[in-house]
């Protein structure tokens, strides 16, 4: 088969088949190289796009960039509905089968030692944000009659606002108490930038958790019961994925006449390919 390899995750054998008509990175339907009771995700792509100089100025691209992570997170979106995954990185491209193969086998142990840890198991992604409303304390009713004045109503707003601050961060230190306590690990990122991520207002928690399948129920309806708890305060839920925030880097190794490149982290509940993915 010509063309290099890109991978999307590793699994172990998928307990039901992926749809028929879905489609992979570059068109190519993803599909399914096993090795030694593991299986590749995979699709083939050509090399005018995933060479190594190719792949680095598409990645400057953003058109070309969003495309990719997209029909990217399509796949494995797919593969958390039948399976657990392990996802590799975005643009992770091999030059053969032969080259997956031995990645496959250099990273047997890990593999199988975090599929272990993430069987049975989706990441839900939660957001707390100070709406902007709640950042702007009310302008004062009256003009300051004098300097002294003035002094008084910037330090009223200054204290307002400080207030705001402490009671969205004791909210968001709670909930991420009681939702860590009901998943099996948590990780907390580091707050969005507004500027990048689009959102309203301002991220004061974003954060990650690991939760049994089984269980998903349940912690949905602990997120949505805080959800008009705090005035001000909005709470965002997004999910299930696959466990991104949950997996070392892997699938980085192999010689360089295998790998292509290995480029650009996909993202999961705290980056870009949430669904926004760990």
């Amino acid at each position: 088969m010509n063309g290099l390899r890109y991978v999307y995750a590793v699994c172990r054998p998928l307990g039901a088949p992926l749809q028929a008509d879905l489609p992979g990175v570059a068109g190519d339907p993803p599909r399914l190289l096993a090795h030694h009771g593991l299986v590749a995700v995979v699709s083939r792509v050509p090399e005018r796009d995933f060479a190594e100089e190719p792949l680095r100025r598409h990645l400057e691209d953003l058109d070309w960039l969003t495309d990719t992570a997209r029909a990217h997170q399509q796949v494995i979106d797919a593969l958390t509905a039948v399976g657990t995954p392990l996802p590799l990185r975005l643009a992770t491209v091999f030059r053969d089968d032969s080259g997956v193969r031995v990645m496959m086998e250099e990273r047997e142990d890990d593999f199988r030692r975090t599929l272990d840890r993430l069987e049975g198991r989706v990441e839900w992604g939660v957001k707390v944000y100070v709406e902007p409303e709640a950042q702007e304390p009310a302008p004062a009713v009256t003009k300051p009659a004098s300097g002294r004045d003035y002094l008084m109503q910037r330090r009223r707003r200054a204290q307002a606002h400080e207030d705001t601050w402490q009671r969205a961060e004791g909210f968001a230190g709670r909930l991420h108490t009681t939702l860590a306590a009901r998943a099996d690990a948590s990780r907390l990122h580091p707050p969005q930038n507004p500027a990048l991520s689009k959102a309203t207002g301002q991220n004061v928690l974003n954060a990650a958790y690991l939760v049994p399948r089984a269980e998903s129920e349940e912690f949905v309806e602990i997120v949505d019961r805080t959800k008009d708890e705090e005035p001000g305060m909005r709470v965002e839920l997004t999910g299930p994925w696959a466990a991104y925030s949950f997996v070392e880097a892997a699938g980085q190794t192999g010689t360089p006449g295998d790998r292509a490149a290995t480029q650009a982290p996909a993202g999961g509940a705290g980056g870009a390919g949430e669904g926004e993915g760990a």
